[in-house]
């Protein structure tokens, strides 16, 4: 019998966990594939949980028709709701068979079993795997799958190794989120890989026919990738083989199914001439992210959802540490830590705070956040500074051996560097437990050669939590002589109480501090500074994040009085800007970042942190007059700079070529504002790669002469679907002051608009939402578009909706009547008819702001 009364979405908290009352020995999986009445057969063997005395026997499952229920052949008389299934079963073990029919060709949620372009496809992560069958969905819940696909397409995989006629069998065992299936009419990309014990692992990636000129680069990272953790943490992959294949209609980046990786399109696809520099080293870390789940994820998984940060922040960190090795690491450390202040910081800060490890959640999908990924491995990047990198990596050794294929915690993790160093890690456990993003402020004396800072820590209220305790922060910190000599290595300060002290002696004079080196720990750092330190920490300091830091918080600081005093651009700051240019031993790549302004969103925060109401368009305006003034006091270098880091040979999209681009493309930028466009012109005309071209595009869109190069640019790649994705995004990110939500709206009535595929989604909608002065126009257009339509993708596609309406989690921080747009806007989606769950939980936050 069936409930046709849905249950209303229920908050589940981590005090509640429970073991599961039945555990699962073997899966067997058979699908007869059909669009819309696919048949799953399954035949599971549990047996009961000796560490718990419940014998509930419950299934989940969602959008499922039941054919037939067995337990040991006989009728299972289950009772089916609409979110899973009940039976009576023995307490001993048993054999569990059921038959249940989906469709796949209809559900454009894209989890579970779906059709891209024809194409079978799964995502169960989260808890996508009940919408395939009846099962203990659950990532504590392991077993052995084989798995048999019936159909007529040419290629049939799933997890594990490859038995021969659409037959798989994985011997790992392995909790149902990690299940994958696909079929289809696909081509291979080959290669081999030989372990460091010296198997040979069989290689491919997948694609669709048309698509294997874009593979080569994403087989080299897998594999360079798999090297570098044989090297670095001595992990050696387990399977005879190694699938990946390339999706368009996904929704994340990728997933890291055991032996089948299923990838965003975009993120495995590459090529020099639909590709760009930030695309490859993109492709490249998501690659390594997938492959490191291997052992931190797949091997050792969660055992609950609570703990996502267990296997997601340390997969984070370490893919992180291998773009470092393979790029650069100064200029790799930049980037995260943009990516976390414009990302992280702005999730700490507002309605959507929550610790790295919730204590609640309504929709599991809804925290796969910035604060899991980017903060969690923040934290994983603070224990290694505090114990050390030996330490560390016994550490790593201890947790790989003792809980290989195992379901764990937070405090599994940390127990294992307990017991290598000896140290209670009791108060460092609060990174994971307290939410936001500590503010430390510092204090400098000095008397008779000694030098003292004290630091003084204090983390805000964020929903939930009013009180926090203090953290231990670790903080880097190198002294430098008025001549720039650096006097005082890096030396790590464990801050540890409300406030802290810490001296440095027998010093000649006082010294000039660097703080923070590295960014050793996630923190606003607020430190007296006039921008006379923070130009000679630019020019001097022996720490390139710190070096990086002084110019972004002197670039902060001009646009900060500009918009507020109505000053004029800072001299000190132009010729601070202009000493990094003519430095001829900095890396390129570091001088782009450090010519990069503060973003509009940055400045915003800032202003707001310092009780100011920002104005999004005198924002814009403001960069844009600085920017002006910058190309204006550069303009007898630039041409010089542009024509030294052109690139001269083949493309390749290694580190130190990309980073000359990346310069080039700066200069290029900055002549546009004084030639009119002319070398971007040229450039783009010329261009035999994608950076250059799509660079040049963009200079001449933000100066406004782009319309002819945008018309051709279209013409030129309108069948390739990842670049028109790029070209969409153009439209609105360059679009005039105020007029972005106009030009979002026209590309959704364009031809190639779909609502269905999130990448297309994105590209429009992203873009209107980091579009800053657009998306905030005064006149609300912006806030009610994309109402009107995550309205509409809810429908099809609930947790992308979810997704993008964190675009109005700042809403507070802006004047009354964009506030009173925002809720209004708010409101309606929330009013909506049938809303999802993963959008109404996340209106609902932000509302409560």
């Amino acid at each position: 019998m069936k409930d046709a009364s849905p249950a209303a979405p229920l908050e589940i908290f981590l005090s509640d966990y429970t073991p599961p009352a039945y555990l699962v020995d073997t899966v067997e999986l058979t699908f007869k594939l059909h669009p819309t009445a696919t048949r799953v057969l399954s035949r599971i063997a549990f047996r009961p949980n000796p560490d718990t005395a419940d014998r509930t026997f419950y299934l989940h499952g969602e959008q499922l028709k039941l054919i037939s229920a067995t337990i040991d052949g006989q009728d299972a008389n289950a009772k089916v709701t609409d979110l899973g299934l009940t039976a009576i079963a023995p307490d001993a073990p048993f054999i569990f068979e059921a038959e249940v029919e989906i469709s796949p060709s209809t559900n454009t949620a894209l989890e579970g079993l779906y059709m891209s372009n024809g194409m079978y496809c799964t995502q169960c992560e989260a808890e996508g795997f009940r919408k395939i069958t009846y099962y203990p969905d659950r990532p504590d819940v392991m077993a052995v799958f084989s798995v048999t696909i019936e159909g007529e397409e040419t290629v049939k995989l799933s997890n594990g190794n490859d038995l021969g006629d659409g037959k798989w069998h994985d011997p790992w065992p392995k909790p149902a989120y990690l299940f994958a299936l696909v079929a289809g009419d696909l081509v291979n990309h080959p290669d081999t890989f030989t372990t460091m014990s010296g198997k040979e692992v069989e290689l491919n990636i997948w694609v669709r026919p048309g698509d294997l000129n874009k593979c080569a680069f994403g087989m080299d990272a897998l594999k360079r990738s798999m090297a570098w953790d044989e090297k670095v943490y001595g992990r050696e992959y387990d399977l005879d083989l190694f699938n990946i294949v390339a999706v368009d209609d996904f929704n994340m980046g990728a997933m890291e199914n055991k032996g089948l990786n299923i990838f965003n399109s975009s993120a495995v696809l590459a090529s020099p001439e639909t590709s760009t520099d930030a695309n490859f080293e993109r492709i490249e870390a998501i690659i390594a992210h997938e492959y490191f789940h291997n052992w931190t994820g797949n091997r050792i998984t969660c055992r609950d959802w609570f703990q996502l940060c267990l296997k997601e922040g340390l997969t984070v960190y370490r893919d992180s540490q291998f773009t470092s090795d393979e790029r650069s690491p100064a200029v790799k450390r930049i980037e995260d830590v943009i990516a976390l202040r414009a990302r992280q910081f702005r999730e700490d800060n507002g309605p959507l705070a929550h610790p790295v490890r919730p204590t609640s959640f309504v929709e599991i999908n809804n925290f796969y956040t910035a604060t899991v990924y980017e903060k969690g491995a923040e934290v994983i990047g603070m224990l290694k500074t505090l114990i050390g990198d030996d330490a560390y990596y016994k550490g790593c050794d201890l947790y790989f051996t003792r809980h290989d294929g195992q379901a764990c915690t937070i405090e599994d993790w940390l127990a294992c560097f307990e017991e290598v160093t000896g140290r209670d890690l009791a108060q460092f456990k609060l990174w994971y437990t307290q939410a936001g993003t500590p503010r430390v402020s510092v204090k400098e004396a000095w008397k008779d050669g000694t030098y003292t800072l004290t630091f003084t820590q204090h983390t805000p209220p964020t929903p939930g939590q009013d009180v926090k305790d203090p953290k231990v922060i670790p903080i880097a910190v190198g002294l430098l002589n008025e001549a720039g000599e650096e006097i005082q290595a890096t030396r790590i300060c464990e801050v540890t109480d409300d406030v802290h002290a810490f001296r440095f002696t027998g010093l000649d004079a006082l010294p000039i501090a660097s703080i923070n080196r590295g960014f050793s720990a996630p923190i606003i750092l607020q430190q007296d500074q006039d921008n006379l330190t923070r130009a000679f920490l630019l020019a001097n300091d022996t720490d390139p994040f710190n070096k990086w830091e002084a110019g972004r918080a002197l670039a902060r600081d001009v646009m900060i009085r500009m918009v507020t005093e109505d000053a004029a651009p800072d001299q000190a700051y132009l010729d601070a800007l202009l000493a990094v240019a003519r430095d001829d031993t900095l890396d390129p790549a570091f001088k782009a970042l450090v010519f990069s302004l503060p973003s509009g969103d940055d400045i915003a925060q800032a202003l707001f942190d310092g009780g100011v109401t920002p104005d999004p368009t005198k924002i814009y305006l403001t960069a844009q007059t600085l920017s002006q003034s910058i190309a204006q006091a550069m303009q007898d270098t630039l041409p010089r700079i542009y024509a030294q880091m052109q690139v001269d040979g083949p493309f390749s999209p290694d580190a130190d070529a990309a980073g000359k681009r990346a310069w080039g493309n700066v200069a290029l930028s900055l002549l546009t504002r004084l030639d009119g466009g002319a070398q971007a012109r040229t450039q783009f005309e010329g261009a035999d790669n994608m950076t250059q071209q799509l660079s040049a595009l963009g200079a001449l869109l933000r100066a406004e002469v782009g319309e002819d190069a945008s018309k051709a640019f279209y013409a030129q790649w309108k069948e390739d679907r990842l670049v028109i994705d790029k070209w969409f995004a153009m439209q609105v990110s360059f679009a005039k002051l105020d007029a972005a939500p106009a030009v979002a709206e026209a590309l959704t009535a364009h031809p190639d608009f779909t609502l269905t595929n999130p990448n297309r989604f994105r590209a429009v909608f992203g873009a209107l939402a980091g579009n800053t002065a657009g998306f905030h126009s005064p006149d609300g257009s912006g806030y009610a578009l994309l109402a009107d339509w995550l309205i509409k993708l809810d429908a099809k596609n609930p947790q992308t909706a979810a997704r993008m309406s964190t675009a109005f989690e700042t809403w507070t921080r802006y004047d009354a009547d964009r506030q009173g747009m925002m809720r209004d806007a708010l409101e309606r989606i929330k009013a909506a008819p049938n809303l999802s769950g993963d959008l109404s939980e996340m209106v609902t936050r932000i509302l409560n702001a």
